[in-house]
């Protein structure tokens, strides 16, 4: 896949597929397929901005309309939860864990 144009055309072959019922084994196939060039097509032509994991919390804590206190107590303590905010206090496997129950998405959006 070298175009855009192209790109257009396999996303709606794989949409077709997403939603297909009773795919035989050569849809299937395909649709492995498809996945797999259209994730190596996304990855060279859309890379991902690199955000830190305390970017992410913030903006969670923004977009949810708490504070940072609703946080004390469920990842650590005032000051705990403040360096976590700021950046200055990487997360454990723990917290992040607890802040993804927490807002009801997955750890691995606060892994680098």
């Amino acid at each position: 896949m070298e175009t855009e144009l192209e790109y257009e055309a396999y996303l709606a072959v794989l949409e077709e597929l997403t939603f297909a019922k009773n795919l035989t084994q050569e849809e299937k196939a395909l649709y492995d397929l498809l996945v797999l060039l259209i994730e190596n097509y996304e990855a060279e032509n859309y890379p991902m901005a690199s955000v830190k994991p305390y970017e992410v919390l913030q903006h969670l804590i923004t977009a949810s309309g708490i504070s940072q206190q609703n946080l004390v107590g469920i990842i650590g303590s005032d000051e705990v939860v403040s360096q976590v905010v700021d950046g200055q206090l990487s997360l454990n496997n723990w917290q992040a864990k607890v802040l993804a129950d927490y807002f009801q998405i997955s750890p691995t959006i606060f892994q680098l």
